[in-house]
């Protein structure tokens, strides 16, 4: 190569990069919903589920924040004899939710009310993907109650005890 010469990259094709390789991943706009990842996708489905509850009781629930954690932080020391308080909603040895009363945080500030919904205990426990929303369904509803101090029954007559 000549000195001074300065070698660049064709500018006749966009989709070509650098090594001639073409464009690696997904072409499809944010908008999309194929675009979406795991965690937005559960987000999504956390909303359907909540949404018959939250047209029902709306009034009584502006104080209860609904959340989503991949996993749960709440680790018991005995596996086999697993005795969980009513705030948590388990399958066996591991929680699917948590509701987390109000409060005051470290920082003397209040904190309110939430369901915290444990996604990838879900995702597992559901046999197909279109379950999903039944199980969210159902634990969303017993946290409610416990939430609002009455038996799930009351906040969905047609509750089914999750699997």
């Amino acid at each position: 190569m000549a000195r001074g010469r300065i070698r660049r990259r064709p500018t006749t094709s966009r989709s070509v990069t650098r090594r001639g390789r073409g464009v690696r991943g997904p072409v499809l706009p944010n908008s999309v919903p194929a675009w979406r990842t795991r965690g937005e996708k559960f987000d999504m489905l956390v909303l359907e589920a909540f949404a018959p509850v939250d047209a029902r009781w709306h009034e009584r629930l502006t104080k209860l924040d609904i959340a989503v954690d991949d996993v749960p932080k709440i680790r018991p020391l005995d596996m086999e004899s697993v005795t969980w308080p009513d705030e948590v909603v388990a399958d066996g040895p591991v929680p699917l939710s948590r509701l987390i009363p109000a409060g005051v945080d470290r920082r003397g500030s209040a904190t309110r009310a939430r369901v915290v919904l444990f996604r990838r205990p879900l995702e597992l426990r559901a046999k197909h993907p279109e379950n999903l929303v039944d199980l969210l369904h159902d634990i969303l509803v017993q946290q409610v109650a416990t939430y609002l101090g009455v038996e799930p029954d009351i906040i969905d007559p047609g509750l089914t005890e999750p699997e």
